[in-house]
C-alpha cells in the first residue's frame, strides 16, 4: 500500500466512527421517520392516494369527470370544490374524504386537494367572451320541456331517449343515473366530457349553446328518468311471479 492512500483511510476512519457515534444504538437517524399519513400535505401524494382511481392520474381518463378540464375548473368555485373533496356527493360514488364527514384526511389536506386542483389545471380567461351557464341551478327545471331540449342538443349522440347511439353512451341508463347526482348531470352538460369527445354546452349544435335554463331542463328530464331500483332484472309487475317460479 502506497503511503498516500494509506494517509487517506487513516483520516477517513475517525469521521466514519464519529458519525456512527453521533446517532444512539437503535434509534433513527435525522429524517428517516416516516411521514404519519395525516401529515401528508403534498398535492401530488394526496391526488394519486385519493383521487387518480377514480379521475385519471392527470386529472383526466378516469371513470369519473375529467377535474384537469379547465371549463370544469372555470365554472366551480374553491368553496364548492372544497365541500365536494370533503362532504362527498350522498348517495353516489363520490365518498367524503373529511375527518369531519366520516373519512381519513384532516382540513388542512382537504384544502391542499381542493386548492391544488384550481392552481394546477385552472386556465385564466378560458371563457373570456363567453356567457357561460352557473356551476349550480338558479330555477327549477321542467322536465317536460328538458324532453324537447334533449331532442334538440342531445339525442344525436345519445340516441332518442338517452339509451345510446353510435357517437355516445347510454345516460338514461338506471344505473348511470343512481350514480349521479343532480349536480353531476349538470356539470357533465355543461363542461362536457373532453376526454370521450364529447362536446361542452356550445358544441352540441354549431352556433347555438344551450342556455342556462335549457340546462336545468334537461338535468330535470334525466333526472325523472331514475328508477326506485336500480339495476332490476325483472319489471315490477314480474316480480312475484320469479318469486314464486324460484321456489
Amino acid at each position: 500500500m502506497s503511503r498516500i492512500p494509506y494517509l487517506s483511510a487513516c483520516a477517513i476512519l475517525p469521521l466514519v466512527l464519529l458519525s456512527a457515534c453521533s446517532t444512539p444504538n437503535g434509534q433513527p437517524q435525522k429524517g428517516s421517520e416516516p411521514v404519519a399519513p395525516n401529515q401528508v400535505v403534498d398535492f401530488d401524494t394526496l391526488y394519486a392516494q385519493n383521487c387518480a382511481a377514480c379521475h385519471g392520474a392527470e386529472g383526466r381518463g378516469g371513470a369519473s369527470i375529467a377535474l384537469a378540464n379547465p371549463v370544469y375548473l372555470a365554472i366551480v368555485d374553491e368553496n364548492a370544490m372544497h365541500n365536494v373533496v370533503g362532504k362527498g356527493v350522498r348517495g353516489t360514488s363520490m365518498p367524503a374524504f373529511a375527518q369531519s364527514a366520516g373519512g381519513l384526511l384532516t382540513e388542512e389536506q382537504i384544502n391542499v386537494i381542493s386548492s391544488g386542483l384550481l392552481s394546477r389545471w385552472r386556465r385564466k380567461g378560458i371563457l373570456d367572451g363567453t356567457n357561460p351557464p352557473s356551476y349550480a341551478p338558479k330555477t327549477t327545471g321542467n322536465a317536460a320541456h328538458g324532453g324537447i331540449v334533449f331532442g334538440t342538443y342531445c339525442a344525436s349522440c345519445h340516441g332518442p331517449e338517452g339509451q345510446g347511439g353510435s357517437k355516445g353512451s347510454a345516460i338514461s341508463n338506471d344505473s348511470f343515473l343512481a350514480l349521479v347526482s343532480d349536480q353531476g348531470l349538470r356539470t357533465i352538460v355543461i363542461t362536457g366530457r373532453p376526454e370521450l369527445r364529447a362536446p361542452d354546452w356550445r358544441g352540441d349544435v354549431p352556433g347555438k349553446p344551450m342556455s342556462d335554463q335549457e340546462i336545468t331542463d334537461v338535468v330535470a328530464w334525466l333526472a325523472s328518468r331514475r328508477v326506485q331500483s336500480p339495476g332490476q332484472p325483472y319489471s315490477a309487475s314480474n316480480d312475484a311471479q320469479h318469486l314464486e317460479k324460484s321456489k
